[in-house]
């Protein structure tokens, strides 16, 4: 008898089998594999209908999609950091004054803004080279 184990992997592997689907050029369906000369014109596989497969990493994983930077986001994010700074510098032996606490956490803020813009624009610009999506931020 099989262990849990083992009958899980056999249960992941039947809910991960997808049938193979060639698609000539003019996107019509081909019941056989084509030939090289047919290749070359444009047959290629495709995903089975109903199912739309993500983009793929070298490792083969499933990518997430990635959101465009927005300085909206980027705000929201740093502001609600913010308070957690100022709790996390409220601790120690001899904690500084409410008003110190408030300038280095207001600082720090404004630093980190225009980081994690920078952060999500690598981010996303890493995104769109792997799915090979042109960036339309860049001239070129």
């Amino acid at each position: 008898m099989a262990t849990k184990k083992q009958q899980r992997r056999r249960q992941k592997e039947r809910r991960h089998e997808y049938e193979e689907v060639w698609v000539d050029a003019d996107g019509n369906e081909i019941d056989y594999e084509p030939t090289e000369a047919e290749r070359k014109q444009g047959a290629t596989k495709a995903p089975a209908k109903g199912k739309a497969q993500p983009a793929r990493s070298r490792s083969g994983r499933a990518t997430r999609e990635i959101k465009p930077p927005s300085w909206q986001r980027v705000i929201r994010r740093a502001f609600l950091l913010a308070p957690l700074l100022f709790v996390a510098l409220s601790f120690g032996k001899h904690p500084s004054p409410i008003a110190v606490r408030f300038a280095i956490s207001v600082g720090y803020t404004a630093l980190f803004v225009p980081t994690f813009y920078w952060i999500d624009r690598m981010a996303y610009r890493r995104y769109l080279k792997m799915t090979g999506q042109p960036d339309p931020t860049r001239k070129s």
